[in-house]
């Protein structure tokens, strides 16, 4: 039972993890790149060994919540008063709203990874191999 115990863990503060998500970087060290590709993630920290997504689905919820929001404010600005008055605003409209979307998704997927990173850390898993010690051992070594 006591392989299953947690090892206590410093927390880092939440918005450093956040910014190097952000960043597109390793949450835990700020140092490995989280992408391979635009949006295909590696597996592991390049620096620290970070294994980044125990599962691939824990990741989704924050994406899909943070999809949402440029197109709150597409809502926003529709529903209080921007009316196209012609065909030339209205596809303006559209890429004004598309554009920032497609842009950032890089960022706002490795801000999903920090936060799933936080979780895992505030709310642990003793399943979960970050937590367990001989993991723990071996990375320090590194």
């Amino acid at each position: 039972m006591a392989a299953l115990t947690p090892e206590p863990r410093p927390k880092i503060p939440i918005g450093l993890v956040l910014r190097r998500g952000l960043r597109r970087r390793c949450p835990r060290c700020g140092e490995g790149p989280l992408f391979r590709r635009w949006i295909e993630v590696h597996e592991r920290c390049s620096a620290c060994g970070l294994l980044y997504q125990t599962d691939h689905g824990d990741t989704w919820g924050f994406v899909l919540i943070m999809d949402r929001v440029p197109l709150f404010i597409g809502i926003v600005l529709v529903y209080f008063g921007f009316r196209s008055t012609s065909m030339t605003l209205g596809i303006g409209f559209l890429v004004g709203l598309l554009v920032p979307l497609i842009a950032t998704t890089p960022n706002r997927e490795g801000l999903a990874i920090a936060m799933v990173y936080l979780w895992r850390i505030y709310l642990p898993d003793p399943s979960d191999p970050i937590h367990q010690r001989e993991y723990v051992i071996e990375k320090r070594g590194n």
